[in-house]
């Protein structure tokens, strides 16, 4: 029914054709069958309403017309906007991307950075023979995928062809993707196993908006991936989705013929997302006829991950192997089938590049004598100088993990080691800012000083070390290098520096309190990570504030591994030399030189004050009784002024409550009895309100009987998990047994100063100072002392 029948219906009709009303109204909502090419915007159709408006008196004067069905007539028209399609409120007419002869032409339209160039025959080339290597080709003009005023994505369907090529044959370099991404350049984006799309920090970052279909020819075990040879579906992550072996279903049967991506081959894929259904359908095929049957579909919807405008284009990333990977013609289209490409018009792919003259060198060698003894002659001058210069592989190298780099490689990122490029000393040695050119990724190189002995073992600790650990707060490894003397390794580029810079003398900047909250919860996570996480212990030994590091968003990573020790939980370190920085050294490691999770604890003690208090833990400019940091704490809590002691820079601006935690916990890891410190554990639970901490504080200069506390049927065992949980070094045992503690002695489990954790929800404790406990407290210790 159009809108004129409905107008000369109800200029015919007679009075109270109220039945003719609903036929208007279920005209209007019940528009014609959408098309492929359908305009996302749907306006209903308003001529009707100001007809009805221009005639409403001389209906009403007819008869035809009552108030009453005026009124019911409005709200129809309301109810029809209201209830209009879904698909109607969305967006702009469809967008279509057409490069059916390669990208010679249009070129213009595309932006490339990494490896990624266009090449005189049209071919699009993402990755050649460089290491490592990464690179990028986005549509230059972003696609519009929402209104700006939200609702569902709208459809999207893409058709390209690809070739992988790999430098040897069989051996793959990572693999490509088809991506969809909330910006162009990607500038945090690593290569190998992250296919240009992301780095380790940011895997499952919602934030991110990036949506991909790998195309992957190397099985990454941290990814989960299925195989060498597969399809993934990849949102926010590079943990897929879903994935699939590559292949197709032949005939719109159930038979898959496999698709081997490195064979070098001509491959087109297809991507198709339907937002009506929620549904995203992936094809390949080595022709150019599309399969009827997706080898990969999945249900999702991409509303929440998509942005009102998002770059289309591919990524690709190459390893410890290379690959040469290929885009030969691509078509796109929203809201709408994208058109599939005819492979035999498309440009053919150049290859591999690999060297084809050999043969002219050999019979030039033949013909020509004299050049051949040139020839020799430079060869064997070549491998002697080589033979002198080079180092012999020693049995360590052999069991290194991360990637080896090529010295001329970390030389040209750091322009020589030029002194503007430092950034500071490490441990054992300097470390530079570069840049690797074949990925454009900011790294932080360290040059390890290898005069001794000693420098080269502080360099296979830390490679042995960080290799194996994955962890959000860890300064990533990313490889590293060994030529005579020079031992470099290297890292990402932290570009806040470290933490110290900005808590003494002159900082960068004043962190607010937020971000130093923040700063501790990320080292305490990963200190547990080290402690107890992992398939071995990692004492890390040289914990403060400059090796704590921040990143973009200023979350403190732990770094500076040189000192670190690795070794199976229960086993007891062997180590005898006294290592670490003053101010932040337990007090136990003089004595016995041995450390452990406890002494770890105790600098993240120092370290905790420190960020509360914008101060080192030895203040050398100081006034006397502000000289030791733990100490004038602990003075101003016996005073009740505890609050005193907090950064004054911060102006006020924190959250007490916080404050004081942090406070408590920094005196209590910094006692000087390992026994009395709580492990990684407890201090991680208390830091995100699992536990409430106690109200008292045990005095941290240890002068209290503990051996009382010891005694009883089960000794120290009778102590709460936190208090027990270093007594042996050897047991990382953290179950909780009963005791009973004698009439006279100083009972740790339920004395005033030190009563067992509690949980959040059932403490009503929530004082901040205790002045009444730590009276107590003193008591209890004076009495105490005086049976001794």
């Amino acid at each position: 029914m159009d809108i004129h029948m409905c107008v000369s219906i109800i200029r015919r009709g007679k009075s109270n054709n109220l039945f003719l009303l609903f036929q208007i109204h279920a005209s209007l909502c019940s528009p014609a069958p959408p098309t492929k090419k359908q305009p996302f915007l749907v306006v209903p159709p308003p001529p009707i309403f100001f007809i009805f408006l221009a005639d409403r008196w001389q209906w009403l004067s007819m008869g035809i017309l009552s108030p009453s069905l005026l009124w019911v007539f409005m709200s129809m028209l309301i109810l029809h906007f209201l209830t209009a399609p879904v698909e109607s409120q969305l967006q702009s007419p469809p967008a279509d991307l057409l490069f059916t002869n390669g990208f010679a032409a249009d070129a213009a339209n595309l932006t490339l950075n990494g490896g990624a160039q266009v090449l005189q025959n049209g071919v699009l080339r993402l990755t050649n023979d460089s290491l490592r290597a990464l690179g990028h080709a986005f549509y230059s003009t972003p696609v519009r995928f929402k209104n700006s005023f939200g609702g569902p994505a709208a459809s999207f369907s893409t058709a390209f062809a690809f070739s992988t090529v790999p430098q040897y044959p069989g051996l793959g370099g990572h693999g490509l993707a088809f991506t969809i991404s909330r910006s162009r350049d990607l500038p945090r984006a690593h290569p190998s196993q992250f296919l240009g799309l992301m780095n380790a920090s940011d895997i499952g970052n919602f934030s991110n908006h990036i949506f991909a279909v790998e195309f992957d020819t190397v099985k990454d075990f941290e990814f989960d991936d299925i195989d060498d040879n597969h399809i993934g579906i990849d949102i926010n992550s590079l943990v897929s989705n879903a994935s699939v072996t590559a292949g197709y279903f032949a005939d719109n049967s159930s038979t898959i013929q496999d698709i081997h991506l490195q064979s070098g081959e001509v491959i087109q894929a297809w991507v198709d997302y339907d937002s009506l259904r929620n549904q995203l359908d992936v094809r390949i095929s080595e022709s150019s006829v599309k399969p009827t049957r997706a080898i990969l579909s999945f249900n999702v919807d991409l509303s929440e991950f998509f942005e009102e405008t998002m770059f289309v284009g591919f990524s690709a990333s190459t390893g410890l192997l290379a690959s040469y990977h290929y885009i030969m013609g691509w078509s796109f289209s929203v809201n709408g089938e994208a058109k599939s490409l005819d492979l035999s018009s498309l440009p053919s792919s150049p290859g591999s590049g690999q060297n084809t003259h050999k043969g002219l060198i050999l019979g030039v060698s033949v013909s020509a004598s004299v050049i051949v003894v040139i020839l020799l002659a430079s060869i064997a001058i070549y491998v002697i100088h080589r033979i002198r210069t080079a180092d012999a592989i020693e049995a360590w190298e052999l069991d290194v993990g991360p990637h080896r780099f090529p010295y001329r490689e970390l030389k040209k990122a750091t322009q020589g080691f030029r002194e503007k490029e430092l950034l500071g000393f490490g441990g054992f040695g300097r470390v530079y800012r570069g840049t690797l050119l074949n990925s454009n990724t900011r790294v932080a190189v360290k040059r390890i000083l290898n005069r001794s002995k000693q420098g080269l073992q502080e360099f296979v600790t830390e490679i042995n070390i960080i290799g194996r650990l994955r962890h959000r707060n860890l300064v990533q490894l990313l490889g590293w290098c060994r030529r005579r003397n020079d031992l470099l390794l290297v890292y990402e580029f932290m570009s806040n520096g470290s933490l110290d810079k900005y808590l003494f003398d002159e900082p960068k900047r004043i962190l607010s309190w937020e971000e130093r909250f923040k700063i501790i919860k990320g080292v305490a996570s990963v200190l547990l990570y080290l402690h107890e996480e992992g398939e071995q212990s990692v004492i890390h030994r040289d914990i403060k504030a400059a090796n704590v590091l921040l990143d973009d968003d200023l979350n403190g990573k732990l770094g500076d591994f040189g000192l670190a020790k690795l070794y199976e939980h229960g086993a007891d370190p062997s180590t005898t030399r006294v290592v670490g920085t003053l101010g932040y050294l337990a007090p136990e490691l003089t004595k016995t030189g041995k450390p452990s999770a406890s002494s770890d604890v105790f600098s993240f003690g120092a370290l905790m004050l420190e960020v509360v208090c914008g101060r080192r833990p030895i203040e050398q400019k100081a006034m006397p009784e502000e000289l030791i940091l733990v100490d004038w704490v602990w003075e101003n809590w016996i005073l009740g002024s505890i609050l005193q002691v907090v950064d004054p820079r911060l102006g006020g601006q924190f959250d007490e409550v916080e404050a004081v935690l942090l406070l408590k916990l920094g005196l209590i890891c910094s006692n000087r009895l390992p026994e009395i410190r709580p492990s990684m554990r407890y201090l991680v639970r208390y830091l995100e309100g699992d536990l409430i901490f106690p109200d008292n504080v045990l005095p941290p200069d240890g002068n209290y009987d503990i051996k009382n506390t010891c005694s009883g049927n089960s000794g120290c065992n009778g102590g709460p998990d936190y208090i027990r949980s270093y007594q042996n070094s050897s047991s990382y045992d953290k179950a909780t047994s009963s005791s009973t503690a004698n009439d006279g002695d100083l009972d740790l489990e339920a004395g005033p100063f030190w009563p067992a954790p509690s949980d959040s929800g059932n403490s009503s404790s929530n004082r901040l100072f205790g002045s009444e406990e730590v009276d107590r407290t003193n008591k209890s210790l004076t009495k105490s002392n005086g049976r001794d």
